[in-house]
Parts: structure tokens; sequence; C-alpha cells
């Protein structure tokens, strides 16, 4: 990425849940028709010889891979050691199997504590939400919640898990819908590098870089 960045409006694509044969295939295709790139918080318990095919895709296309818990439980609820097992364990099952270590944490369902933020080394990341896990929230409102709120240097939180067919239906008028009005699709590594912030802030939650 040298080309100059300064001037351009930039958002960050993330998608929670996976990685799963059904869904995260489906993302990346229409990821790579576009020629844009996305930042995938996994679920750990999920990695194994049958997905690690799909995770070294995403990292081929330029993607992103990052931490969202082994089991996805409500982890406001656990002791500093148990909050450590869910991180050490999805980071060291994702090194395993594709070599890279994730950068950036985003807590199941959102859920936090003054425990997880003193137990886990990594920035916690949330973003625009379009309600895309609820399966009564239609392709269309999905799309039009994303395009209605995004602004420059945004973090857009959307879901892969298995199933999720609303969200692969509106992802082609959400990426055509986000270039159309002048973003330059980032990971969320590039969006906080190209906009000269540092993510490591204690007890801080990020949905955006100018927060």
């Amino acid at each position: 990425m040298n080309e100059n960045y300064s001037d351009k409006k930039l958002v960050a694509l993330t998608f929670d849940d996976g990685p799963n044969l059904d869904t995260t295939p489906k993302v990346l295709d229409i990821l790579e028709e576009y020629g844009v790139v996305a930042t995938f918080f996994l679920i750990g318990k999920f990695i194994n010889e049958d997905t690690k095919a799909v995770m070294a895709r995403q990292l081929e296309l330029g993607c992103e891979i990052s931490n969202h818990s082994w089991n996805h439980n409500f982890m406001n609820e656990y002791t500093a050691r148990e909050i450590q097992d869910e991180i050490t364990k999805t980071n060291d099952k994702i090194i395993e199997t594709v070599g890279v270590t994730p950068r950036f944490f985003r807590p199941p369902y959102i859920s936090l504590s003054d425990t997880m933020y003193e137990s886990i080394d990594l920035p916690f990341i949330c973003g625009i939400n379009c309600l895309d896990w609820d399966n009564t929230v239609s392709a269309e409102r999905r799309t039009q919640l994303v395009l209605d709120n995004i602004k420059d240097g945004d973090i857009v939180l959307l879901h892969d898990l298995s199933g999720n067919k609303n969200t692969v239906d509106a992802l082609g008028d959400i990426i055509s819908g986000l270039l159309d009005d002048g973003y330059t699709l980032v990971t969320v590594s590039q969006l906080f590098e190209l906009k000269g912030v540092d993510p490591n802030v204690k007890y801080k939650l990020w949905s955006n870089t100018g927060d």
C-alpha cells in the first residue's frame, strides 16, 4: 500500500463467526470479484483441516485474520484465566494452521468487562452494526443500514456465520455502494496504519479510527 491514502475515505469490512465451508467461501468469492479485502474474526473451535483451505484463501486475497474467541460465549462472565485461555487457544490454532498472528480481538456479543481488558493484550474492535446476525433483517435493509450510516474511518461489523444468506446477498451491493461513494476498502490493520492511529489503547472499543 505505497499509494498516498491521506485524502481518501477508508473503511474496513469485517466478518465474524467463521470459518465455515458454506458462507465464508461465498463471501470470499464476492470480495475477489470486486478486488477488495476484509478482516475475518475467527472462532477458534471452527478451525480444522476442512477450513484450513478457506483461511489460506483469505490470506491469499490479502485479507486479515483476527481473534473472536474459542467458544463464542459471554466472556464478561469469565475469570482472567478463562479469558486468557480463550484468546491463547485461538491465537495458537490460527498460527498453527496458517502461520499468522492475530492483531485484533472482537468480543463475542460485544460483551465486555474490566477483567477482559486487563487479560487480553489485543485492541478490542466493534464496528457499525447492520443487524446482519438477525435472520429477519433483509439483505436490502442490511445494505441500507451500512450505506446510510457509513463515514470515513469506520469499521463495519458483518457476519459470515454458517447459513447467513442475506449478508451474502447484500455484500455486492454494500461493496459497490461504498466504491461508488469513493471509499477505499482496507483491512483493520491497514485502516489504523493509514489513519496514523495506534489501536493499542486499554479499555477502548473501536468502531472508527477517529473515536
